[in-house]
């Protein structure tokens, strides 16, 4: 595969239920875990459901991270998109299952790309470069 990002799916249970239905602190927590796994916050936007639940994105320069909570269950659905090699949405996961009280959590992590005969990382913006080591004239 021609590897362009990682995707990491968390199931969080035992939560603490409060929380999974506060949208601003849920709001609050997803961001901080952007902050941590370094990525940069483009825009979140949040929605809270009748009578209870929250779901969110965090757009992030380097692809996303979501929440859906079914605070009825104390559950969590967690996705962690990100590109690049700078990232480490492990960071991100740790901060929120320990932020949301899980007591049960599962991780899996999924390479995203295209189909190919061998597995390679590949630049999810090609020609591009960091400012730092382009040359101007």
């Amino acid at each position: 595969m021609k590897i362009l990002g990682r995707h990491l799916v968390a199931e969080l249970s035992g939560c603490n239920r409060k929380t999974l239905d506060n949208l601003p602190l849920l709001e609050e927590l997803l961001n901080e875990s952007v902050r941590r796994s370094g990525a940069t916050i483009v825009k979140s936007v949040f929605h809270r459901y009748n009578p209870q639940g929250v779901s969110g994105v965090v757009v992030i320069a380097e692809s996303h991270i979501s929440i859906h909570t079914w605070p009825e269950y104390g559950y969590a659905a967690v996705d962690f998109f990100t590109c690049g090699d700078t990232v480490d949405p492990y960071r991100a996961f740790e901060y929120l299952k320990d932020a949301l009280d899980s007591n049960n959590a599962h991780l899996s992590e999924l390479k995203r790309g295209m189909p190919s005969a061998t597995d390679e990382i590949i630049n999810h913006k090609p020609g591009w470069q960091p400012a730092e080591s382009r040359v101007t004239g």
